[in-house]
């Protein structure tokens, strides 16, 4: 059997579980995960090797691929620059994709009517009085905006039912007949990415719709997320898991400083070298940074400890975190301030700050050769 690899990109409405499955899938956490939605903000790449399955009488087998997995965003309408920057990045990741995987959460119940919203209905949708009207008009527009990105889209698309464990299997019959109505999926897999029942099959069927080909990435390699974004990525998670209200939404990591140990070795004392971080967590409002600060320093202190146990097991390292709290007055709404988020973009600045230096330095190695001649 031939080697397959290609791109699959997962898209779903926020919290359909789409990082639970990407983790579920690489076997350790490349992706934050927390119970609140809107939790990823930029698509998310890891590269899955599977080995080839020799055919038997039981097994059809499945040839040896690399897969890489792009975790998106949850689809929703954008509101602020960051939604907007949010759903650039779903756009993306459906640019240059071989499959899609389009996630579901079969806990969210189904609405009686179908029918596309305007956005004046929408708008109304906000003013139902009852909590579970709410919910349930909210949830439908949700699935139609979703629903309408998929369609556009002329690759293979999987309808992925994830969270079966939640629901009696009396319940998928619906579920499948409701959603396969609305669109041609190449194939409808039900799934728990949680307790990752049904992943094996969900590979089987997506392998065998990519094409032939090479490896995009080396055989040992999990992402082209440089450590430093990840690192930004778990201390705003603790952020999210630790505070409530609005304060996760309106909090944005920067690293500032990221020094790696010249040698991973350990040092005479047996102790493991130190990598030393130091991050600037953005909010928007003064009330906002005396909230994650927390009374005498104990809540800046509490998501400090949480990230760098999960910092340290991520570099193999011990960890020197310092965290810094700043208010960039919404932010969520600058374009310039919403990019520059972007580890991409960091990554293009460092590359010209240090391109810079580097001239600098050559700059003033020459006059010092000119001064001594």
């Amino acid at each position: 059997m031939a080697f397959r690899s290609g791109f699959i990109s997962i898209v779903g409405r926020p919290n359909a579980g789409k990082s639970t499955l990407l983790n579920a899938l690489l076997g350790q956490k490349l992706a934050i995960v927390t119970h609140k939605p809107q939790t990823t903000r930029t698509r998310i790449q890891g590269v899955l090797e599977l080995p080839v399955r020799k055919k038997t009488k039981t097994d059809t087998g499945r040839p040896a691929a690399q897969i890489v997995l792009v975790d998106t965003p949850g689809v929703h309408k954008p509101e602020t620059q960051l939604d907007r920057r949010m759903m650039q990045e779903v756009h993306d990741a459906l640019e240059s994709r071989d499959v899609v995987w389009f996630l579901v959460d079969v806990t969210h119940r189904l609405p009686e009517v179908r029918k596309a919203q305007t956005s004046e209905e929408f708008a109304e949708a906000r003013k139902v009085r009852t909590l579970g009207q709410h919910r349930k008009i909210l949830s439908k527009q949700e699935d139609d905006f979703a629903l309408q990105l998929v369609k556009k889209l002329d690759c293979p698309v999987i309808l992925v039912l994830n969270k079966i464990d939640a629901l009696p299997k009396s319940t998928l019959l619906p579920l499948i007949a409701h959603w396969t109505s609305l669109h041609e999926f190449a194939d409808v897999i039900p799934i728990s990415a949680k307790k990752r029942e049904g992943l094996e099959l969900l590979l089987d069927k997506s392998t065998a719709l990519l094409p032939e080909g090479q490896r995009f990435f080396p055989k040992d390699q999990l992402t082209d997320q440089p450590e430093r974004f990840l690192v930004a990525e778990l201390i705003r998670e603790k952020i999210l898991l630790l505070t409530g209200e609005e304060v996760p939404y309106a909090a944005a990591v920067i690293i500032e400083k990221y020094e790696e140990p010249a040698s991973l070795k350990k040092t005479k004392d047996g102790k493991l070298p130190v990598t030393k971080i130091a991050a600037a967590i953005y909010v928007e409002r003064t009330g906002q940074k005396a909230i994650l600060i927390g009374k005498q320093g104990s809540m800046l202190k509490q998501i400090g400890s949480t990230a760098r146990k999960e910092i340290e097991s991520l570099l193999g390292t011990r960890v020197f975190l310092e965290l810094f709290v700043k208010v960039q007055e919404e932010w969520r709404a600058s374009r310039g301030f919403v990019e520059d988020l972007d580890w991409r973009r960091q990554l293009e600045q460092m590359a010209e700050i240090q391109h810079r230096n580097n001239k600098l330095a050559e700059s003033r190695n020459k006059t010092a050769a000119e001064d001594k001649g």
